[in-house]
């Protein structure tokens, strides 16, 4: 135990060079280059934190955490315990856990909503015969990732408005989902869905999954009465990408628990969670909270700049910086011009910017009207390259 609080310690004080953007402060070089190999192209992340594109990157100190807990055996329960208690520390929540992801965290949370710590309902998941067997939605919050929800076994019911959510509340009410970046859609705000489970005394669950940036959010639903929150932890707070955290009522994160590995007969075994995640989770969100976040801003405006001057350069280009309000908090920088001045699309630019070298990925949200750009999981340097490709795709189209 000793070894282990004075590693934790030594992994929360972070230099601010390793920790500041995500990113291995002294890259160690590898042996064999894997991926050349394999055949498969890297490329540079000017789009985000998109899981297809294997979202952020760990810093040094985390790959050192998943290092030293490779290196021994633990009990998995008792590792889970103190991390998890850990991690609901830092977030002012009552309990917490490392999940498989957010979207593991959106199972095996609905399933303790479901069968709270009753063995029996455990192993009947999911097969929700005489369960409760709903899960409320605003039916401008259903979304790609609802079906980790309905994997349970649940059925989920569109609500519009606080009375039809006073309506379809019941006994087979197992919780009611909430989607944070579908906020300003839905005509139940946030405080109001709060206040709504409340109400009828159902677990509300809020998937802020991408929703960090700021750092401030990590506690903030916690503290308007979320019963479930979940964040995904390979994303801004660049840990393990396979890796999330469910946190919330200390009832429902033992029967979430309950609901997973290492258990066995249980609907969500195989969203298994390793040492090497917890620690590295644990230690991510410890160096994520220590971040100088001032300094990170300054540095993402400064590679926004340099990136919007190149293209500037091009006659009729223009360029916008738009923040997103709720999820990937950060500068997006819009590059617009006259198509019939400069001869190229956006979807050209973009495509010739991932087929050069080095290749570069902006991000799904280029159209045929703009290009647009991210910097914050560039590396120290990258948005000089990035800003010099473009730029040069540009002029060869004028």
């Amino acid at each position: 135990m000793a070894n282990r609080r004075s590693f934790l310690k030594a992994a929360g004080q972070v230099p601010l060079l390793g920790t500041l953007f995500g990113v291995n402060a002294k890259p160690t070089a590898a042996k064999r280059d894997y991926f050349k190999e394999l055949g498969v192209r890297t490329f540079i992340n000017a789009a985000g934190t998109y899981t297809t594109m294997t979202a952020s990157l760990m810093s040094q100190e985390v790959m050192d955490a998943m290092e030293y807990a490779s290196k021994h055996f633990v009990s998995l329960i008792k590792l889970q315990d103190a991390v998890g208690a850990r991690i609901a520390q830092l977030c002012g929540a009552e309990a917490a856990m490392v999940t498989s992801g957010a979207a593991g965290a959106l199972t095996v949370g609905t399933a303790g909503c479901i069968t709270g710590t009753d063995q029996a309902k455990i192993s009947q998941l999911p097969d929700v015969t005489g369960l409760k067997s709903e899960v409320l939605i605003q039916k401008a919050h259903r979304y790609g990732y609802d079906h980790a929800i309905r994997a349970t076994g649940v059925r989920l019911v569109e609500v519009e408005t606080a009375a039809d959510f006073d309506r379809a509340a019941s006994a087979k009410t197992a919780a009611a989902l909430f989607f944070n970046d579908a906020d300003p859609y839905g005509q139940i705000k946030i405080e109001e869905w709060v206040r709504l489970g409340k109400k009828h005394k159902v677990p509300t669950f809020n998937d802020a999954s991408a929703d960090v940036p700021p750092v401030e959010r990590l506690s903030l639903y916690n503290k308007m009465g979320f019963d479930l929150v979940t964040f995904s932890g390979g994303k801004g707070i660049c840990g393990p990408q396979s890796a999330g955290i469910l946190m919330g009522r200390k009832d429902l994160i033992e029967a979430a628990r309950l609901n997973t590995s290492p258990y066995s007969d249980t609907i969500s075994r195989g969203m298994k969670v390793n040492k090497e995640e917890m620690i590295g989770m644990l230690v991510a969100l410890e160096a994520f909270i220590n971040r100088d976040h001032a300094a990170v801003s300054r540095e993402w405006d400064k590679r926004v700049e340099t990136i919007a001057d190149a293209a500037k350069k091009i006659k009729t280009v223009t360029s916008e910086v738009n923040v997103p309000a709720i999820a990937n908090h950060t500068p997006h920088l819009k590059i617009r011009w006259d198509q019939s001045q400069v001869k190229i699309s956006p979807l050209e630019v973009k495509k010739q910017l991932f087929d050069g070298e080095p290749s570069i990925e902006v991000t799904p949200s280029t159209n045929k009207d703009e290009l647009v750009v991210t910097v914050w999981m560039l590396k120290p340097g990258e948005a000089e390259i990035v800003a010099k490709r473009i730029q040069s795709v540009l002029k060869s189209a004028v």
